[in-house]
């Protein structure tokens, strides 16, 4: 760690160049105890464009920065396939690891990557920024304590338009496109989330996966549903899509009430703010709203930080085992949609994370 000011700062290097990368970059660098010092890609001199973009002094290859003295957390921004690489090698070198949702392309992935943090005591966090923010506290704490009585039913939505550009990496199967691992995923995590923390545990597995999906002429899926039943007792339906731009919520159904959050993904960001509203039978709706400052992905950076710093390895906010119990129920919905079993890595497409 590097000690700036008044403490130890947590000092981050990202492997990506995209959209997320550069959110997350500008999340580092308002963050409370995060510094920004690395930028690496397959493609050097993109990696150096952006390095210089955020004034970060260390730009190179992935290799680089996994292996950089100078980097405590990697930040694993790639393509899906390359998640199970190179977030399991950064956890060999010995760095700590936020990695982007969904954690791998398979179960069998996800778990080589938590692996990996065990037997090298690093930490490591799946990259759903809701998880860490207050709003999504206050929803385990209100189900925790039995708000609305027994969850009986979770409806978890979300989609937008991504457009029909056939160079969109939604849309290319090997880089693992399609709705369910890019939005889908969010989804299932929040059905995971509810149906645990309503019975007051850490993780619970879903005992029956039923889905359906519509797949494009490159062979992905553009939108898709599915009903869970967790071994909780709730039932869950949750839908995606990258066609169509879908009431993006979560509603919760309960033996006393019910719970809708309107932004539950990216508060503040997607919808209006962040509020949950609590219907109790026989009462007037209560709204809880909730902060929207700082960003919600800077909340994120901020609860890494402290993670690390506290020396935490299994983060409450969704543990390991969650993480795999959600890629479970992945892998079965995309096999009931019709995905063939993807590879761990991508094949050379000319891309570049």
């Amino acid at each position: 760690m590097a000690s700036r000011g008044h403490g130890p700062k947590v000092r981050w290097g990202i492997l990506g160049t995209g959209k997320i990368a550069r959110i997350m970059a500008a999340a580092v660098r308002a963050s409370q105890d995060g510094e920004l010092v690395a930028f690496g890609s397959r493609d050097v001199e993109r990696a150096a464009a952006v390095a210089t973009e955020f004034g970060v002094p260390s730009p190179g290859r992935y290799e680089d920065i996994v292996g950089d003295p100078d980097v405590d957390v990697v930040y694993v921004a790639t393509h899906h396939p390359l998640h199970r690489e190179w977030a399991s090698r950064s956890a060999d070198a010995g760095k700590h690891v936020l990695c982007e949702k969904p954690l791998a392309v398979t179960s069998e992935d996800a778990r080589a990557i938590v692996d990996a943090a065990e037997r090298n005591g690093v930490f490591l966090l799946e990259a759903y920024a809701y998880r860490s923010h207050p709003q999504t506290e206050r929803l385990v704490e209100l189900l925790r304590g039995d708000a609305i009585g027994e969850v009986r039913l979770i409806d978890a939505v979300f989609g937008y338009d991504a457009g029909p550009a056939p160079t969109n990496y939604l849309l290319v199967p090997e880089l693992a496109g399609g709705s369910i691992l890019d939005v889908g995923c969010y989804t299932t995590s929040m059905a995971h989330l509810v149906a645990a923390s309503a019975v007051g545990e850490p993780s619970v597995e879903a005992v029956d996966v039923v889905g359906s999906g519509t797949v494009g002429p490159t062979g992905v899926d553009h939108s898709a549903a599915a009903s869970l039943v967790f071994d909780s007792g709730a039932l869950a339906r949750v839908a995606c899509s990258i066609e169509a731009n879908l009431q993006s919520d979560v509603r919760i159904y309960g033996s006393q009430g019910r719970i809708h959050v309107p932004s539950p993904w990216l508060p503040g960001r997607i919808g209006r703010g962040a509020e949950i509203v609590v219907e109790r039978s026989g009462s007037e709706p209560e709204t809880i709203p909730s902060s929207v400052e700082p960003d919600v992905y800077t909340v994120e950076a901020d609860a890494v930080n402290a993670a690390i710093l506290k020396r935490d390895r299994d983060p409450a906010m969704m543990p390991w085992e969650d993480s795999l119990a959600n890629m479970r129920t992945l892998d079965r919905w995309r096999a009931e949609v019709g995905h063939p079993r993807a590879p761990h890595v991508a094949p050379d497409t000319g891309r570049t994370a």
